[in-house]
C-alpha cells in the first residue's frame, strides 16, 4: 500500500465499496452524532466524510485534533444509508469507516477558520495566506485562474503563435508609469529595472524573423491601485509580422471566444467576429472607450432642445461650434426625488 493514500479524497464512489482504502489530508470539521463522530476529511481535490465508533483507536484520535490537522487515514469504503448520503457532494453516496489514524501534522488554534468562509480583516488572511488559500472559493479560484492561462496557451499555439519568455531584469523602458528597480551587485550605483512590458523584447524577435509571438508575460509597474492596476499583473502578450488589423482580430477573436466559451458555465458569450465600435461613437454614446454593453443607457444629443428652450447657460455653451449637450435617459426616473438625488451624485 501507499505510504500516503490510495485514493484521493474527492475519488472514492459507490463502485469502491468494500475495499481497505487509505487516505491523507486536512481535517476540515467534525461533528459528534450520538456517540458517532463525524469527519470531513479535505484534500486537493474534494471531501471524504470519514466515520469513527467509539472505543475504536481511530475515534480517540480524531477526537482530540483541531480542525486542519493533518492525517493519514486506513479504513474501509461503506455504503451510506439512502437517508445519508449527500447528493451535493462526488462521495457522497460512501463514507470511510476509519480504523487507524496517524497524525501527520496537528494544528494548534486557528487564527482564521477554513470551513464556512467568514470574512476575516484583509492583514489576517495575507499574514496567514497558507489557512487562506485552503479556503473553498480561493482555492478554486486559483484552479481556475491555472485552467484559463492553459487554455489561452493551448488557443494561442493553434493559431500559430510561438511561446517566448523574455528577461526580466533589464534595463528602464519607461511605459507611462515607474520602474521598479533591483541594485547590480556587479556593477555598483547601477540598477535593473523589472518590466513594465515585454514591449522592446518582442519587437527584437520580430526583427529576427519569428513572424508570431505570444506570452502570459509578468509586468511590473510602481503606480497607485487601482480596481483595474496592480503593482504586479500578468497579460496575454502578443505581436505579429507583415499583418494588417484585420488579420490580429481575426487571430485573436477565436481565442477569446474560445476561452470565454470553454469558461461561460452556460452565460451566452458573443460570437466572433465581435461588434466593433469606433472610439468617438464609445465616448459619444457611452462617455468612456471600455462600455459596458450590458448597460441599456446610452447618451443622447440633446443640443437642439436645449439651443433656444430658454436656458441661458446651456445656450451660451452651445455657441462654440464644437460645444453638444448630452444626456442620459432615465426612463421611469422623471421625479423630483430622483433629480435631486442624481444631482447629489454628480457632486459627490
Amino acid at each position: 500500500m501507499h505510504a500516503y493514500r490510495t485514493h484521493t479524497c474527492g475519488a472514492l464512489r459507490l463502485a469502491d465499496t468494500g475495499e481497505t482504502v487509505r487516505l491523507s489530508g486536512w481535517i476540515h470539521r467534525k461533528r459528534d452524532h450520538g456517540g458517532l463522530l463525524f469527519v470531513d476529511l479535505r484534500d486537493h481535490y474534494g471531501l471524504t466524510q470519514l466515520v469513527a465508533h467509539p472505543g475504536a483507536p481511530a475515534f480517540e484520535a480524531l477526537e482530540n485534533l483541531r480542525a486542519e490537522s493533518v492525517v493519514r487515514v486506513d479504513g474501509e469504503a461503506v455504503a451510506r444509508t439512502p437517508e445519508t448520503v449527500n447528493p451535493n457532494l462526488p462521495t457522497g453516496e460512501i463514507e470511510v469507516r476509519a480504523r487507524e489514524v496517524t497524525i501527520l501534522s496537528e494544528a494548534a488554534e486557528l487564527p482564521l477558520p477554513v470551513f464556512g468562509e467568514p470574512d476575516y480583516p484583509e492583514d489576517i488572511r495575507l499574514a496567514h495566506r497558507y489557512l487562506d488559500l485552503r479556503r473553498e472559493t480561493l482555492h478554486r479560484d486559483i484552479v481556475l485562474r491555472s485552467k484559463v492561462i492553459d487554455s489561452i496557451r493551448r488557443r494561442m499555439v493553434d493559431q500559430g503563435f510561438i511561446e517566448f519568455q523574455t528577461p526580466i531584469l533589464t534595463a528602464s523602458s519607461p511605459e507611462g508609469a515607474r520602474d521598479f528597480l533591483t541594485p547590480s551587485r556587479l556593477h555598483p550605483g547601477k540598477f535593473y529595472a523589472l518590466p513594465q512590458a515585454p514591449q522592446q523584447f518582442k519587437q527584437l524577435l520580430m526583427v529576427a524573423g519569428f513572424d508570431r509571438y505570444f506570452q502570459i508575460a509578468p509586468c511590473f509597474r510602481d503606480e497607485d491601485p487601482r480596481a483595474d492596476r496592480s503593482l504586479e499583473f500578468y497579460q496575454l502578450d502578443v505581436e505579429m509580422s507583415f499583418v494588417t488589423q484585420e488579420d490580429i482580430f481575426a487571430a485573436i477573436e477565436p481565442v477569446l471566444h474560445g476561452v470565454f466559451t470553454e469558461f461561460a458555465a452556460g452565460k451566452p458569450v458573443t460570437p466572433y467576429p465581435f461588434p466593433r465600435i469606433a472610439w468617438r461613437e464609445a465616448i459619444a454614446r457611452y462617455g468612456t472607450d471600455k462600455p459596458d454593453l450590458r448597460n441599456p443607457l446610452v447618451m443622447r444629443d440633446v443640443s437642439e432642445a436645449f439651443r433656444s428652450g430658454g436656458f441661458g447657460l446651456f445656450a451660451r455653451m452651445l455657441e462654440a461650434p464644437k460645444a453638444a449637450i448630452w444626456a442620459i435617459p432615465a426612463p421611469g426616473g422623471g421625479s423630483r426625488a430622483f433629480c435631486d438625488r442624481m444631482n447629489a451624485w454628480a457632486q459627490a
